[in-house]
């Protein structure tokens, strides 16, 4: 049922300082445009590396569900981590069934890759929040 490695989810206070460090210390040369997902209540920028991306995020606004993580966590920090799977629907049944918490309404939500995702609760996945996102169409 898994998939490849998508993506690790860091939050940040700031993109615009989290480039910085990809780009100036860690070498990153693929670094997208930041941009807003109001709906989830974040700001996003993508860093390509060889085999996987980070997914910066940024709290949109007050009501942004990473506020939270980031009052836990005033520097940010690994957020979740995020897997393909090739069917959303069947993925989130079989984590219903295997007794996961599937977090929010448990409908899959588009996300910002353009697919459909889910999360599963981190106390189901040895402590860490798991992003399952349907594998793009045409991808790899």
């Amino acid at each position: 049922m898994i998939g490849r490695l998508n993506h690790i989810g860091v939050a940040t206070p700031s993109i615009e300082e989290s480039v910085k460090l990809y780009r100036d210390v860690l070498g990153a040369t693929k670094i997208h445009d930041k941009f807003a997902m109001p709906e989830q209540g974040v700001w996003v920028c993508f860093v390509d590396l060889p085999n996987a991306q980070i997914e910066l995020i940024e709290p949109y606004d007050d009501t942004s569900p990473i506020k939270g993580f980031l009052a836990k966590n005033p520097a940010g920090g690994q957020h979740h981590i995020c897997y393909e799977v090739e069917d959303i629907i069947a993925a989130r049944d079989d984590m219903r069934a295997k007794g996961c918490t599937v977090l929010g309404t448990g409908e899959p939500r588009i996300g910002a890759h353009g697919t459909p995702i889910i999360f599963v609760h981190p106390k189901n996945m040895g402590g860490v929040l798991v992003e399952l996102m349907e594998t793009p169409k045409g991808a790899h």
